[in-house]
């Protein structure tokens, strides 16, 4: 253990013993934070700029999801490599390396000329941010040795991811006012050349000396396993929850995460330690962050299209309006180490998700009468929850494992968020759907219209408000108002039952969640 501490490197004990110790600290922790911010940024910041792309390169409806998605898929596929690869080689050499992948699919992805092309630069800017991610954390770990720094770095660090997913509408809508649409990714390329300049020259390097040989199959398992899960979840929309295709990836998805658990548990040299599930700590805050981050992401998700759909924002005034939710995030997250000393991480957990649980809540009653600032409530509620949790959560996640194995720790605390936000996006999103082409069903019943016009209402709101403009006149008003309150209803009803899920784990993080730091040590020796 004392090989794997003095593994931290002569460059991080050097900051630790500097008099400009505090100031040079605070420095790295803004080098990883501005390089969350761009990841967690090009997760929404897209979603504004979909119909330029449909006009300009003619993107069918599946390519378009594609293009949202694929980035997720990979980057949540790839997290456990790469966290055990920063390990192994050395975490600033990976962070760097993810930066100039980053940079090179923005690059890409900002002059595709077509929908394939585009998809397969998002493909390889997941790459680069999945070598980002669990970097950044695992780096800054290593940097804040002292528990109570470390909360507060964590607490930082928490609320500028939360905040780069949340004004992501409000960048995306102010470029296309003023660029074309790749301008949404060519903002990348500027800041991650400052932040890579930055991070030679203040991030120090760390790695684990005694790291185990590589886990190759484990590496292939731990990809296949996330990737196969959520291709069945964002394409289970479109062909339908129970096609063959869609179970068969399903569950093909379970026996390759089984069969992960049963290798790690045999294997002489495990990518991924399943002895820090044995910690409550560890396992109860992973769970509680994928939970919260379900809740953000699936709620951003519908209450975009909300604004713009229904109360008929344009793309900048709905970044704007959702921007209450990021800056609450980030100053709630930036204090929440203070309250976690002061009553616990259990407490402030819990706390987080009722308010998260009654800013769904409240959603649940929103009405085709409803204006934003009905809303504006629930907005406040939710960026509350969210910074309470995500912090506390984060570092129960860091403190439970030993710095040696930061980069382990770090890219499963990432998947957590990823596969929370994806699943939040799908599950959430599919409730809605549901529901909306059941009205709009009901509706088409009692009155028959051609199947293209039903298809392209049905497919969504946008089409139905696209079909509503061309038909016009009093039948044009109706099929918008009929669409329109449809669409309020799938989200009322998708709101509830994610009400009802983040209620049932706040229940279990007042239970399971312990107050206080636990041994990892005591918990290895079980397994």
């Amino acid at each position: 253990m004392n090989r794997a501490i003095n593994s931290m490197g002569t460059s991080t004990l050097g900051i630790k013993e500097s008099g400009h110790a505090s100031s040079r600290r605070g420095l790295v922790l803004l080098v990883l934070s501005m390089a969350v911010l761009i990841i967690n940024l090009d997760g929404t910041i897209l979603n504004v700029a979909l119909p330029s792309i449909v006009s300009s390169l003619g993107a069918s409806s599946s390519q378009l999801q594609w293009i949202v998605d694929a980035y997720v898929v990979v980057l949540a596929g790839l997290l456990l490599v790469a966290g055990t690869l920063g390990d192994h080689i050395g975490r600033k050499r990976v962070f760097l390396t993810g930066l100039l992948i980053f940079a090179v699919g923005s690059s890409a992805s900002a002059f595709s000329s077509s929908p394939l092309k585009l998809i397969l630069a998002r493909s390889l800017m997941g790459i680069g941010a999945a070598a980002i991610m669990p970097s950044t954390l695992s780096i800054l770990t290593n940097v804040y040795t002292d528990s109570q720094e470390r909360a507060r770095a964590i607490g930082l660090w928490s609320g500028t991811n939360g905040m780069g997913l949340a004004i992501g509408p409000v960048v995306g809508g102010w470029l296309l006012a003023h660029f074309w649409w790749g301008s949404v990714f060519l903002i990348n390329v500027p800041i991650a050349i400052i932040v890579g300049a930055a991070a030679v020259v203040f991030v120090p390097d760390s790695k684990n000396l005694d790291a185990k040989r590589p886990d190759p199959l484990g590496a292939l398992l731990s990809l296949l396993a996330p990737g196969l899960l959520l291709w069945g979840i964002i394409d289970a929309p479109m062909r339908g929850w129970g096609s063959p295709l869609i179970v068969g990836a399903i569950l093909t998805s379970l026996v390759i995460m089984g069969t992960l658990v049963l290798w790690e548990r045999r294997t002489s040299h495990p990518m991924l330690e399943l002895w820090f599930f044995h910690s409550r700590r560890f396992s109860v805050a992973v769970a509680g962050l994928a939970l919260t981050i379900f809740a953000l992401s699936g709620g951003l998700f519908l209450l975009t299209q909300y604004l713009q759909f229904c109360l008929g924002y344009s793309a900048l005034q709905t970044g704007l309006r959702i921007t209450p939710i990021a800056v609450i995030l980030l100053i709630v997250a930036s204090l929440s180490s203070m309250a976690v000393r002061w009553v616990g991480t259990k407490i402030v957990v819990f706390v987080g998700m009722v308010c998260i649980t009654s800013g769904l809540g409240m959603l649940a009653f929103t009405t085709v009468h409803s204006t934003y600032m009905n809303s504006l409530p629930s907005f406040i509620l939710m960026g509350i929850g969210s910074g309470l949790c995500v912090a506390p959560c984060t570092e129960s996640v860091m403190g439970s494992v030993p710095t040696s194995l930061a980069g382990v720790g770090s890219a499963t605390n990432s998947t957590a968020l990823q596969i929370g936000s994806a699943l939040g996006v799908a599950v959430l999103g599919s409730l809605l759907n549901t529901r909306y082409q059941d009205r709009l069903g009901e509706l088409f019943a009692a009155y028959p219209v051609p199947a293209p016009v039903r298809r392209a209402t049905e497919s969504s709101l946008g089409g139905a408000l696209e079909v509503a403009k061309r038909l016009g006149g009093g039948i044009g008003i109706q099929l918008k108002d009929a669409a329109r309150s449809a669409y309020i209803s799938g989200m009322v009803f998708s709101v509830s039952i994610g009400a009802v899920l983040a209620g049932v784990a706040a229940v279990v993080v007042l239970v399971l969640l312990p107050s206080k730091a636990d041994s990892v040590s005591e918990h290895r020796d079980i397994l």
